[in-house]
């Protein structure tokens, strides 16, 4: 289906009523293969037409051939052809291409970096490169990776330096990087920009007291995305049953795919990742609660149930790893909601009770960033909880989630002999509208990411 044609023929332009049309700027073996393919339904896509037949496939809007070159394209990337794929991708408005190759490129920089293509990226295009957060280089290593840009055409580029250097966080360097190797370059010396950049950096360096009111997207660290890094979700609810279906999320490409189902149904399944594998907890087949535990090796998409079973069958029990351990904080067995905290110690293959919780409480999520617990929520059993159960009084102040709880840190050292000390604290801000019955936490890429699993109305969420 082409809307270009149908416009052509349908509508009042004079085409309409021609024998003969002049198509401009179509390579006449690209214009062969779609009218084939508007009669077949059947189109070959390889290198040696793929650069002529995506610009005509966008002109005449057809659609469906357009998004079969991009997934030509993104197969073909590497390092020495992701910078040209992006230009021709953005030439012809495939933002999803273009968006993909971006990602790509700030991904594997540090190889981009040492192509040919790279030494001859035009202005805009490093500039739109250089300033990104997902970029995974040093600080260092782009200051290097510009000047490398820079020495392929001295004379013609110096001139942009300072427009370039904008976007560099020399404040992020080591002191010794920033002194002895950009203070000390010729080019840097001869431009005032540039030695102001320098000398910003320096004071942030040197004046820590002063750090808070310098504040800006040159001293904002990066936050690089990982390839290694994924997001699973597991088992759930479907069509008023059970299921044991599991899916990937992949951050690089932005898209979710199927793996390995587990062994058993499982509903109120709740994860977490130990040495690189994935344990499944507890849960409900649709029939009875569960105190089976199912592990994931990504590596061989297989699952494993020699895994020893929790002390209580428990659905929606919170789950996560602290100090080479997985932690199962509270949940219900069906009777009632609970407070129990078990803790799995994988070198002796064994469940040992700790101090249970001072709430009890199922559908609590839990998770672990920078060396802290965050647990959240919940329901204890008879209302839907907006509370965080902290272990000390004091806590640094962060930003609230936009529905239903707001994530206190926790110290995981104290977990142990400090769960029934603990006091409630309210959230900061509490959305009355949609409440959780169930949520689950994950860090992917030094991102919080937080997914409802129900509502009142059962609708997904995901913030």
């Amino acid at each position: 289906y082409s809307p270009y044609f149908k416009a052509m023929f349908t509508g009042e332009l004079a085409e309409s009523r021609q024998t003969e049309i002049i198509i401009r700027d179509i390579d006449e073996y690209a214009m062969e293969l779609l009218i084939e393919y508007c009669y077949t339904s059947r189109i070959v896509v390889d290198e040696k037409n793929i650069q002529m037949l995506l610009p005509a496939a966008c002109i005449l809007q057809i659609e469906e051939v357009q998004i079969t070159c991009c997934e030509f394209l993104q197969k073909q990337r590497d390092p020495t052809n992701c910078l040209d794929i992006r230009a021709f991708t953005d030439t012809h408005s495939c933002r999803e291409l273009l968006r993909i190759a971006d990602r790509y490129t700030q991904q594997h920089f540090i190889d981009v970096k040492e192509s040919e293509e790279f030494l001859f990226l035009p202005i805009n295009q490093l500039i739109d490169i250089i300033p990104s957060d997902e970029l995974n280089m040093t600080s260092e290593d782009v200051f290097n990776a510009v000047m490398q840009w820079v020495s392929c055409d001295v004379q013609q580029r110096k001139q942009y330096l300072p427009k370039i250097l904008e976007h560099v966080q020399f404040s992020l360097m080591s002191a010794r990087f920033l002194v002895n190797t950009v203070s000390s370059d010729p080019l840097i010396r001869a431009d005032q920009t540039c030695r102001d950049l320098v000398d910003e950096a320096k004071d942030y360096l040197l004046l820590p007291q002063e750090r808070l009111n310098m504040q800006g997207p040159r001293t904002r660290r990066r936050k690089p995305i990982k390839s290694s890094e994924v997001l699973f979700a597991v088992g759930g609810w479907c069509s008023g049953d059970a299921i044991a279906s599991v899916e990937m999320f992949d951050p690089t490409t932005n898209e979710w795919r199927a793996v390995a189902p587990m062994s058993k149904r499982r509903c109120g399944v709740e994860v977490a990742i130990l040495n690189n594998l994935l344990y499944g907890v507890g849960g409900h087949d649709g029939v009875s609660y569960l105190n089976s535990v199912e592990r994931f090796d990504p590596q061989t998409n297989q699952w494993s149930n020699d895994v020893a079973p929790t002390s209580s069958c428990r659905i929606s029990v919170g789950v996560a790893v602290l100090d080479g351990c997985l932690f199962a904080v509270g949940g219900q067995d069906g009777i009632s909601c609970l407070n129990l905290v078990e803790k799995y110690d994988r070198s002796v293959q064994r469940w040992t009770r700790k101090i249970p919780m001072g709430t009890k409480r199922l559908g609590i999520a839990v998770t672990v960033l920078d060396g802290f617990l965050y647990a959240i929520g919940g329901s204890d059993g008879q209302s839907l909880l907006n509370t965080v159960l902290p272990l000390k009084q004091a806590f640094p102040s962060i930003l609230p989630l936009l529905i239903g709880a707001m994530a206190i840190p926790v110290p995981s050292t104290r977990i142990e002999r400090n769960f029934s000390k603990m006091k409630l604290i309210k959230t900061v801000a509490y959305n009355k509208i949609i409440l959780f019955k169930q949520v689950s936490l994950a860090v992917v890429n030094n991102n919080l990411m937080s997914i409802g699993e129900f509502d009142v109305s059962y609708y997904s969420l995901v913030e």
